[in-house]
């Protein structure tokens, strides 16, 4: 029997905090229950091994950042609604680098429950791009182009790869802009 009050959220939501702590890479199962004060054998009550655990940080990194962005866009709409979503997943990923990392995973996992994670934050951004009228072939394209931009950007800030002295926020922020401009451009394409 387990330690008094462990149950799978507990499990994660520790894991997911080392993975911020340490980096995702260095999260296992033996670290996991020293830190829980368990026998490594009880996680498995939870966990079907280490890829199991990242899928499940992962997932968990998700929901949460689906969350962010929802809290991000209430009450905005349009070109302040894409500019809160972004600012709100930029904060989430660079405030929670191993999570982020692991979500980064999730191509690797290509079942039901990682393909339902990342296309619940893509129907958010498809609602929040409607009232612009821009084609929905067009916003699948944004969307990538988003993306690309967000991750790569939190993943350079993560890593400490800007050396450029000038502010990292104001070169996030102009990007924003340019990305924003450009949007502009395909109304009612």
């Amino acid at each position: 029997m387990g330690k008094a009050g462990l149950d799978e959220s507990v499990i994660i939501k520790r894991a997911a905090e080392l993975a911020n702590e340490a980096g995702i890479e260095k999260v296992t199962l033996k670290l996991l229950a020293e830190d829980l004060q368990v026998k490594s054998p009880s996680l498995y009550n939870y966990v079907s091994g280490l890829d199991d655990l990242r899928e499940k940080i992962m997932l968990y990194g998700w929901k949460q950042m689906e969350e962010k962005i929802i809290r991000s866009v209430i009450g905005v709409a349009g070109y302040d609604a894409v500019r809160a979503a972004c600012h709100a997943f930029y904060k989430y990923a660079t405030e929670n680098p191993g999570i982020f990392n692991a979500m980064l995973w999730y191509n690797k996992f290509q079942d039901k429950n990682s393909m339902e994670a990342t296309e619940r934050l893509f129907d958010i951004l498809f609602q929040i791009m409607a009232p612009l009228h821009i084609s929905h072939e067009n916003c699948n394209h944004l969307i990538r182009t988003f993306r690309g931009f967000l991750e790569g950007y939190a993943l350079l800030v993560n890593h400490g790869a800007f050396g450029n002295p000038i502010s990292i926020q104001e070169s996030f922020e102009l990007s924003l802009n340019v990305l924003i401009d450009g949007m502009k451009l395909l109304e009612g394409k």
